[in-house]
């Protein structure tokens, strides 16, 4: 009922804001990773941590590229690369675009549109909005295709990825369906960006 008005807050939101959240996606998104590593006794998870102290407003040292790398070959052995034609980046994909799906439902539903993002700024790509906010969420996705170790995608390696919609998580101390507390994500990514908004517009107000 309120897209117009969201769409011109969109718009307005200012490039230091844009950077202040930007930096708290790519450290929850690090420390989601590092979580995972820890998880599966994989001791890379100790500089992935090493890495979220290094991590500068607007990620200018490229954090999130260098522990990406140390994630996937930690997770999938030394000689993976995204770019393999493969099984496991078939299933890798095919989860991250149910991922990508979800948020964009999301962002849209909250009167928001996904081709203005945050980091994203590819003008062929109309979810820009949807590729920022889903970057915390990959893990998810990351540790059902470790456990899989598909040997090839087929149908179900897909069932088990789309059955993560409706799998249990936590968060903030409650317990909800993943594609709930996507939306509960979602929204909390919005009210920080207005939240510091208001804030830098008040800073200028008393320098003025």
């Amino acid at each position: 009922h309120n897209s117009s008005k969201r769409c011109r807050e969109q718009a307005d939101w200012s490039k230091d804001v844009q950077a202040y959240i930007w930096t708290e996606i790519v450290r929850r998104k690090i420390m989601n990773q590092a979580e995972l590593l820890k998880y599966k006794e994989l001791k890379e998870a100790d500089l992935l941590y090493q890495y979220l102290d290094e991590l500068t407003l607007n990620d200018e040292t490229q954090r999130e590229g260098h522990a990406a790398k140390v994630y996937f070959n930690a997770l999938f052995g030394k000689s993976f690369s995204r770019e393999q034609d493969n099984p496991v980046n078939a299933a890798l994909n095919y989860g991250y675009a149910i991922l990508l799906s979800t948020v964009n439902r999301e962002i849209l539903s909250l009167g928001y549109i996904t081709q203005l993002g945050l980091n994203h700024c590819n003008q062929f790509n109309p979810y820009n909005l949807g590729s920022d906010l889903m970057e915390p969420l990959r893990g998810f996705i990351d540790e059902i295709v470790i456990n899989l170790m598909p040997t090839e995608f087929n149908r179900d390696i897909k069932l088990s990825l789309i059955e993560l919609l409706s799998k249990d998580v936590k968060i903030n101390d409650t317990i909800q369906t993943f594609s709930a507390a996507v939306r509960i994500y979602c929204k909390s990514v919005f009210d920080a960006l207005r939240v510091q908004a208001a804030n830098e517009i008040r800073f200028i107000e008393y320098e003025l």
